[in-house]
């Protein structure tokens, strides 16, 4: 099997509204002009309703009832607004699918790309925005293989659970290829940034292609502290365990350690506004 086998499968992709696909393309323009963007968002009834429905929830504590994009726009940021454009319309994109829970799939890429962010504004190499896209869509390419070869998709599983294989090896012998390159190869036909389909080909080993990329040693220090979170490891442990050679990488400073434990308390909140 290849990748391109999967992607063929055009019926089954996830169905990523195109405002969404629109605002991850202009991440890396920095001549990008948002507020066409901004009336995008506000013509597309689906995600404009679910975005106000989460601009008037109490998370924001605004003090009045916000009644258009604009005006989010205005009082949250641009930055701001296309966070959570980009998040509601990928947790909207698929609405079942085999040997997946989707709250507990979005709940986990949702936190990856808190985390990656947080760890984003503390780098000069990789900007917020990117991380955070790059965290809800890192693992794209397992809902990929669930959505277009689920048959293998659950054997893998299977195996994984049965400790009878890891992941990538199993992956590589059911397929010959990993969800990572699915992922990537996604990414490459939505034509989204090169940067974003090569973080997620390379997150799990950012060392294997040689010099790492930035964005993904901070995907890969997020799935990191995303796996502690859930196994609610020991902040002393969590230190230790934490990858110095890939912050190194990343451009974060040797003080990062200390301040692990804000990243740690961050929690599903904005899963539980989208869903």
């Amino acid at each position: 099997m290849q990748v391109q086998d999967l992607l063929k499968q055009t019926d089954k992709l996830p169905n990523v509204p195109d405002v969404v696909r629109e605002l991850i393309q202009l991440l890396n323009d920095p001549n990008a002009k948002y507020s066409t963007i901004s009336e995008r968002v506000s013509h597309d009834q689906t995600i404009s309703l679910k975005i106000l429905r989460v601009v008037n929830s109490a998370y924001f504590g605004l003090s009045r009832k916000i009644s258009s994009i604009d005006e989010a726009t205005v009082l949250l940021g641009m930055d701001k607004l296309k966070t959570l454009v980009i998040a509601s319309g990928f947790s909207g994109s698929v609405t079942k699918v085999e040997g997946i829970t989707l709250s507990e799939f979005w709940a986990d890429s949702f936190r990856v790309a808190e985390l990656a962010q947080w760890i984003a504004k503390r780098t000069e190499l990789v900007e917020p925005d990117e991380a955070f896209t790059a965290g809800i869509v890192h693992n794209i390419g397992k809902l990929l293989l669930h959505l277009t070869a689920p048959d293998i998709a659950l054997e893998i599983q299977e195996r994984v659970a049965n400790r009878k294989a890891g992941r990538v090896k199993a992956e590589q012998d059911l397929l010959g290829f990993t969800s990572q390159d699915a992922g990537k190869a996604l990414m490459d036909l939505w034509k989204f940034p090169a940067e974003l389909g090569s973080a997620i080909q390379q997150h799990k080993r950012p060392f294997s292609e040689g010099e790492p990329e930035p964005l993904a040693c901070v995907l890969n220090l997020a799935c990191y502290l995303n796996a502690c979170i859930r196994n609610d490891r020991d902040y002393d442990l969590v230190r230790e365990g934490f990858p110095m050679a890939v912050a190194k990488a990343a451009g974060l400073a040797d003080g990062i350690v200390y301040e692990l434990d804000d990243a740690l308390m961050i929690g599903d909140g904005l899963n539980q506004l989208l869903n």
